[in-house]
């Protein structure tokens, strides 16, 4: 079977409006925002207001992407949502969003691959769209983290906030869109990062609201040790087998998790010549929304141009990588 050109057809991102500064998480906290910024490269973040849910967020970056790629939500066959915070455990937050939408010629379906979900999203929507060519798909990571933070542990609460970003999928033409996906799990490092109440194993009560068992937790150090041994030699096989040298790479499109550790990751991995693109230091690390919103952002800035190969980039909680290279363009 042939295999069709598939890129990215416009991008769209959405952050709550209420900005949230280091010395207000300071003050909760219990440490100061010179610690922060210094351990983290994080200024601001954003929490969403009371009544948002992660789907108004993902309606949001949904529209804005969908308008940006001069489609209709009528015409989108595949509507897949990367979250870790959904709105509830049932249904699907792909169906909320796609009830905002009116975009019921879609298939619906959420994944929680965590930070590293909406590049399998894209990875998912690339295969769908191979298979059924001509259909589209709406790919969006979005997360709302302020209702999940524990602000007695500072490790982990200055570092997060909530937001959205999305993409529409489509055939493009040749030789622009995806040239490949790299993903990879390890799920003998889970306890890196978790969630450990709420679930089928130890259900919500009110003994696990006690204990603080629905807070996110981390454990930082093991985190950037994991990425910083594992992610250069994922990139390498990616890029290795894409026939494409890590010196060609024109942009660099990574998760946001920390800003300390994004420089060394970008050294480690041998993409100094890169352009990384940052969006940490205004709205934290934002989850699944990451990558899309600092693609969103980049794109509206008219920093992506044709031709240029773009490297996208996810990691985290699994523990997992994922990893995707597209050639933009002017259809892409």
């Amino acid at each position: 079977m042939s295999v069709a050109s598939i890129g990215i057809l416009g991008t769209g991102s959405y952050l709550p409006e209420t900005v949230v500064t280091n010395a207000e998480v300071a003050a909760r906290a219990d440490t100061t925002a010179e610690w922060i910024e210094s351990r983290t490269q994080i200024l601001n973040r954003r929490y969403a207001a009371p009544e948002e849910a992660t789907s108004d967020l993902a309606l949001r970056a949904a529209e804005r992407a969908l308008e940006a790629s001069g489609l209709a939500a009528g015409q989108i066959d595949y509507l897949i949502v990367s979250t870790s915070t959904p709105d509830s455990p049932q249904p699907p937050t792909a169906y909320h969003v796609q009830r905002g939408l009116n975009a019921y010629g879609a298939a619906c379906f959420d994944i929680n691959v965590v930070c590293s979900g909406f590049v399998y999203g894209l990875a998912l929507a690339r295969a769908l769209i191979t298979q059924r060519p001509g259909s589209r798909a709406l790919v969006i990571g979005a997360d709302v983290y302020s209702r999940c933070l524990d602000f007695s542990d500072r490790r982990t609460a200055v570092l997060l906030g909530d937001g959205a970003g999305a993409v529409v999928v489509g055939e493009v033409d040749a030789p622009y869109g995806f040239l490949d996906f790299e993903l990879g799990s390890r799920g003998d490092a889970h306890r890196l990062i978790r969630v450990e109440a709420g679930g089928s194993r130890l259900p919500a009560s009110a003994g696990t609201l006690a204990e603080g068992g629905h807070f996110f937790r981390m454990e930082g150090r093991g985190v950037r040790d994991f990425v910083l041994d594992n992610f250069p030699a994922f990139v390498d096989k990616l890029t290795t087998r894409a026939g494409v040298a890590l010196d060609r790479i024109d942009h660099f499109v990574p998760h946001q998790p920390n800003g300390v550790m994004l420089s060394q990751l970008v050294e480690q991995s041998g993409l100094s010549a890169a352009r990384t693109h940052r969006t940490l230091e205004q709205f934290g690390n934002t989850g699944s929304a990451s990558v899309p919103v600092t693609l969103d952002a980049a794109c509206r800035k008219g920093l992506v141009h044709d031709g240029d190969l773009v490297l996208l980039a996810g990691f985290g909680g699994g523990m997992s990588l994922g990893a995707g290279l597209i050639r933009w363009g002017a259809t892409a």
